[in-house]
């Protein structure tokens, strides 16, 4: 604290030190108004109820509110589902000698298929892919009025890389395989796991939500980046340092990764919150838009070791609730001394 370029600018006390001096008697200073300190920042009971906001404007905070994606992709689903059932019937009408090969695995009472992906331990490749696809629908089915564009997400002002951004580069819209690149190799080199890609997907459209931006070509990647670097902090336990993101993209600086880091978290009004109801539900949206894109998760043949651990984890919960249970059940009372005021009719002659 010695060094002259120190943050105190003030003198040592030994040199303004009088030598005549005297304890004056102390005065009370008058409550200065939070106009009056110029201070910006807003008091946390200044600010907006989120509970209070409609469900349809909060998806990220309420667990019954429909998510962003899954309704932005509503419209281009179904016109899958009508190609798929013409090309379905044409091809039927044409090869009925010769059907095409069944492409989905059905369970029967010998075989059963199950998928390795649960709500506490889902698949990484697949939930990625999952989520880069629900970007390209916030993409693709963005409002076409043109929201506010924030300069700390555009990719002409903040380049992720040193190679020459074309013009035209907020026009054409990114296909899904190279934003399922992008967010696969931020995943491979952090080693992020794949509850971390449903929390990156929350801070997303929360983010949408809050600020009331759109996510576009111009400003996707970045918009992404910043989601991936506030998730990997709060869910896994030993988060990435945003150092270690400059060795991932290589021409990016540590004090933008800060600065991006920081308007994020402004703009969610610091709320990184992510209730298991809601985890759950993004998980099952998820799910559905896999579905619903024929993206299905891997099945494969249910084996006796599985199953063997399927019936003691069974178990395991049944034993545990099973106090509960107990618990819960009324007891049985006497009724000895139990009095019950009987009504008889009255017979008038």
């Amino acid at each position: 604290m010695g060094n002259t370029t120190s943050c105190c600018v003030s003198s040592s006390p030994k040199h303004r030190r009088n030598n005549h001096s005297r304890l004056e008697p102390y005065r009370p200073e008058p409550e200065l108004s939070r106009e009056d300190t110029a201070c910006n920042l807003q008091h946390i009971s200044d600010r907006e109820n989120l509970d209070d906001l409609p469900m349809e404007y909060n998806p990220s905070d309420h667990p019954r509110a429909s998510t962003i994606f899954l309704s932005k992709s509503q419209t281009d689903v179904r016109e899958k589902r009508k190609s798929l059932y013409i090309n379905h019937f044409t091809h039927i009408s044409e090869n009925k000698h010769h059907p095409g090969p069944v492409r989905r695995k059905y369970s029967s009472c010998s075989t059963i298929f199950l998928d390795d992906s649960t709500v506490s331990q889902p698949n990484l490749k697949y939930t990625i892919k999952c989520v880069a696809l629900a970007i390209y629908y916030h993409i693709k089915n963005r409002d076409v009025d043109g929201r506010m564009l924030l300069d700390i997400f555009d990719e002409k002002l903040h380049p992720l890389s040193k190679t020459e951004i074309p013009s035209d580069y907020d026009k054409h819209d990114p296909e899904q395989k190279q934003i399922y690149r992008f967010v696969r190799t931020l995943f491979s080199a952090a080693q992020l796991t794949a509850e971390c890609a449903i929390v990156t997907l929350v801070y997303l459209e929360r983010l949408l939500t809050y600020a009331e931006i759109d996510i576009c070509p111009a400003n996707w990647k970045r918009i992404v980046l910043g989601a991936i670097l506030l998730a990997s902090k709060v869910w896994d336990d030993q988060a990435v340092w945003n150092v270690d993101y400059c060795q991932i993209l290589k021409d990016i600086t540590v004090e933008d990764m800060n600065e991006l880091e920081r308007q994020f978290l402004e703009l969610l009004q610091f709320n990184i919150n992510v209730p298991s109801s809601v985890y759950a539900k993004y998980y099952f949206d998820l799910r559905s838009l896999a579905e619903a894109n024929n993206l299905s998760f891997p099945l494969e043949p249910l084996s006796r070791d599985k199953a063997q651990k399927l019936e003691a984890i069974s178990r395991l919960c049944d034993d545990k609730y099973k106090d509960l249970r107990k618990q819960a059940k009324k007891r049985s009372v006497s009724a000895d001394n139990l009095t019950v005021v009987r009504w008889c009719p009255a017979i008038i002659s």
